[in-house]
Formats: structure tokens, sequence, C-alpha cells
């Protein structure tokens, strides 16, 4: 026991006098501090000495310039993209730290903003990187990189202010004699902020004009139209300039979009062919509703039936009657016939033009589509045809025996001359602005067409505040505007009109770019 005590005590010191030999031999002195380090990895200075010493950003700048265009609110990303970033985003940092040269010979480890003033036009960036100071040895350090904000003009504000420097246009036409599809058109670009991409909009006589500085924001706005409204369109380019020596060509393109000349309540003769295929549904009808495609009512047997835009534009055919020719009537008598469709309801009507009553007694007894909205005394619109002569072929064509006398379309409700409304819509401020400065309001068809666009307008409101399925598609916003002092009792005017409910209304948000335009017309 004691000779193994003896050996096991032997064994310990041989290894300890090992490892102070081994000690001994590797250890050197730094040759700045003097303090003891490991010189078998062939070092000469402590990690200490090294950090103080060494610069492993060298080469790498503490000032940077970086570009802003204060138009669109956009930095510049070399070489040539411009790209929307807030303040200390990520975005705007990856935007700093390509800026700098020489951070590609190092390891960035951490990088971070430090606070500055917004107006200042400083940014200020904190680094951590890692990198070699001598073989074999890595040592990470932290600096800080200014920024300077240079303000400037990017390509595409620069162009915007500058005529005749676009690159596609997208012209809207549609042949009819009002302008209540451009306005609902114009309130669907609006919700879907579809005119974002536009260097100007202006107006012409049958339609709108679109500008775009690129081809495929024009070619966006096609895909736009195409989904909410049934349309066709032509492409059409024309050479500007050509370099010889590259070969390389610039264009200018054009697309002229033309929509369906049918619109909502129009009366429609359809195409024999076409109604055959439609299930066998009768040739005059209402048009019901506008979309990519085109629905249509039967008001005798609520029969509907769509079209796609290509079916229509395949074989083209006009309106029989628009709204303008709307008459008034007087309903005497209201019976269901218990039949329904969705909201619409059969029903035997009996009424009377308005201008008839108390000079003869010619009543009209048809069927209608109205059941579940008409009574008895209630004024409505309809198409008189019985008393109307159309110069149209395709209705020529129709059998008289099942044509009938009247079509009614929508209720006729009294309104004051100019309303009050607690609701108003937003208009695009640009091409608003366009009309404004071109309108010459010195003669007498400019005012003509003022005040055209004017009754237009007043009839597209009527509709939103009739029709619950149309205010869907479109922002209303609460106005601000406090309703005006009532009339005097005794001359109030009589409203019966439907008001819009205010849960029905957005409130307005203070950083739109877009003109309020008042519902007073």
């Amino acid at each position: 026991m004691d000779q193994h005590n003896h050996i096991h005590y032997q064994n310990q010191d041989q290894l300890m006098q090992q490892q102070q030999q081994q000690q001994m031999g590797a250890t050197v002195l730094c040759c700045n501090c003097g303090t003891p380090i490991d010189g078998s990895a062939g070092l000469v200075m402590c990690y200490d000495c090294i950090k103080l010493t060494v610069d492993i950003t060298e080469g790498i700048p503490r000032e940077a310039n970086i570009s802003f265009c204060r138009n669109c609110e956009r930095f510049l990303q070399p070489p040539t993209s411009w790209i929307k970033a807030e303040l200390e985003s990520r975005e705007l940092l990856a935007i700093c730290l390509r800026r700098l040269k020489g951070l590609s010979k190092v390891r960035l480890v951490d990088a971070s903003f430090i606070w500055t003033e917004p107006h200042s036009r400083r940014i200020r960036v904190k680094l951590t990187v890692q990198g070699e100071a001598m073989a074999n040895t890595i040592i990470q350090q932290t600096f800080e990189v200014e920024y300077v904000v240079i303000a400037m003009q990017c390509p595409d504000c620069a162009r915007s202010y500058t005529t005749n420097t676009w690159r596609a246009t997208v012209q809207i036409r549609q042949k009819v004699p009002h302008k209540r599809t451009f306005l609902y058109l114009e309130q669907l670009i609006l919700k879907h902020n579809a005119h974002v991409d536009t260097i100007s909009i202006t107006e012409s006589r049958d339609g709108l004009d679109f500008f775009y500085a690129q081809k495929n924001h024009a070619a966006k706005m096609i895909d736009f139209l195409e989904a909410v409204v049934p349309i066709k369109y032509k492409k059409s380019e024309e050479l500007i300039s050509q370099d010889t020596h590259t070969g390389s060509s610039t264009y200018k393109f054009s697309y002229s979009v033309e929509i369906a000349p049918i619109c909502r309540d129009d009366l429609v003769v359809l195409p024999k062919k076409l109604a055959s295929h439609l299930g066998n549904i009768s040739r005059l009808v209402l048009c019901s509703k506008i979309s990519n495609s085109i629905q249509f009512l039967d008001p005798c047997t609520l029969q509907t039936a769509d079209i796609s835009s290509s079916v229509y534009w395949r074989d083209a055919f006009p309106s029989l009657a628009e709204i303008s020719q709307l008459v008034e009537f007087v309903v005497l008598d209201v019976e269901s016939t218990g039949f329904s469709r969705g909201n619409k309801v059969l029903a035997d009507v009996t009424v009377a033009r308005s201008t008839d009553l108390g000079v003869n007694d010619q009543v009209y007894y048809i069927k209608s589509h109205m059941g579940a909205v008409l009574h008895a005394g209630d004024a409505v619109m309809g198409y008189f045809i019985g008393n109307s002569n159309y110069n149209s072929p395709m209705f020529d064509s129709l059998q008289s025996d099942y044509v009938p006398d009247v079509i009614l379309v929508k209720k006729h409700y009294q309104r004051r001359t100019k309303k009050n409304r607690n609701w108003k819509l937003k208009r695009m401020a640009r091409e608003h602005k366009d009309i404004e400065a071109s309108q010459d309001y010195g003669g007498r068809a400019q005012k003509q067409e003022v005040e055209r666009a004017e009754k237009d307008y007043e009839l597209f409101l009527q509709e939103l505040e009739e029709d619950e399925e149309l205010r869907q598609n479109i922002n209303m916003y609460k106005s601000q505007k406090q309703p005006a002092e009532q009339v005097q009792a005794g001359q109030e005017e009589e409203d019966n009109s439907p008001e819009i409910n205010i849960d029905e209304l957005l409130d307005e948000l203070d950083d739109m770019t877009l003109e309020d335009t008042p519902m007073e017309e």
C-alpha cells in the first residue's frame, strides 16, 4: 500500500514539472505593454494592444452622401433605382450600407441607427465589424458613419414637370350622350387607387385620357378596366427616336379603349340569335347591371341574363332608349303575383301618365319587376313605348303583340332644388384642376356643356342614394358641412328621397391628396 502511494505522488510531480517546463518554454512578453502571452501562436503583441494599435476599419469612410427626392420622398438605390423608405427603416439601412466603400473587406456583425433630428438632413449609423488584424487574430471594433442627405429630383418627377414626356397613354371613350358611366368609373379608380402611376389626367369631349411614364403602367390600367367595365381596346405605337449604332428604339404607346355604349337602366333590344342563346329571354329587356359583363332583366318575367364583354363586342348592338327619355307615371293599383327572384317581385300594376290625370281616363295595365317598392299613389319613371317612335330595325322586327305599352324603370322621388347631403365623394384632383383651367364660360356652348355635366353628376348622386348595391363599390365620406338653414314655414319644399345611413360613410382622412367636391349641385 505504501509502495503504491509513493508511485502515485511520483507521477503527479513528474506531470507538474512537465507542465511548468511547457509553460516556461511557450511564454513571451508583449512588445508593447510587457504582459506575458502565449508565444506558441507566433504573436509578439497581446490582444488588448492589438485592438488599440490596429484599425481594421481603415479604408471605410466615416462620411458619405445619400440622395433623396423631395417630391416623391424616395431614396436613390444605386445605380438607378429609387425606392420608398421610412426613416430608421430596414430599407434605408440597406441603402446606407450599400453606399459604404470597403465594407466588403470586413465581416459586418451589427448595424443600427443613432437618433438625429429629422430635419437635420443627417443620418448616423453605428456599425460593428470583425476582421483579421494579424495572422490568426480576429478582432471586433465599433465605429460610426454619418450620411449627408442631398436633396435632388428623381427622373420620374423631372418628367412629370416637363410636357410631352409620357411614354404611354390610355384613351377611354364611350359613345353616349352623358357621363354617368365615367363618374362611376372615376369612383372605382379612386377606391382601388388605380391612378397612382399617372403623370397627368385630362378630359376630352367623350372621355378621359391617362398619361404614363412607362408602358407597363398603362398595361396595368388596361387590366383594371377589363375587370370593372365591358371594354375593347386597340394598341398602337409611334417611333420617337432610334439609335443606328446600338439598334435601340424609343416608342410611344397608345391604348384606345371603348366602353360598351349600354348603361344601367337603358332599354335594349337583343339580337334574335343572342336572345335564344341566353335561355330564350325576351328580346326587349332592361340593362340592370354593368360590371365586366352586362346583365339584362326581363321586367315581365324577372328572367336575367349576363353576357361577357367578349360576347358583346363580337356582335355589338346599341341601346334602344336611355334614361333621358323616361316619362313620369302615377301608380293607381299594385297587385303582387306571388313570384319573386332576389329583391325583385313580379306584380300587375295599373298606371297612368302624370300629364293625363284630369285630362283623360287613359290607364295602362302592365307587369313590372318593382312590386316590392311600388304602392298606389307613387310616382314612377318608365319608358312610354306605346307613344314612342324608335328608328330601329331591330325594334321593328319585334312582334307587336308582345311589346308592352309601358316598362317601368325606377321610383320617382320629390326632391328639393338644392339638397344638402350629409355625404360627399372624392374627385381626381389633377383632372378636376385641368377641367377648371380649360373651361371658358364666355361661350354659349361652354355654358351648356357645364350645365350638362352638372346635371349628369346630380343624376349620379341620386342613383347612389336610391341603389344600395351600387354604393357598395364606392367610397363615400362624411361631409363636414353643416346643413343649411331651413326655409321658412309654408315655403319648405317637399323631399321624400332616400337618405344614406351614416354607418355607410367613411371618416375623411387628413392625408388624402384628393380634392373635396361639395355635394350641392
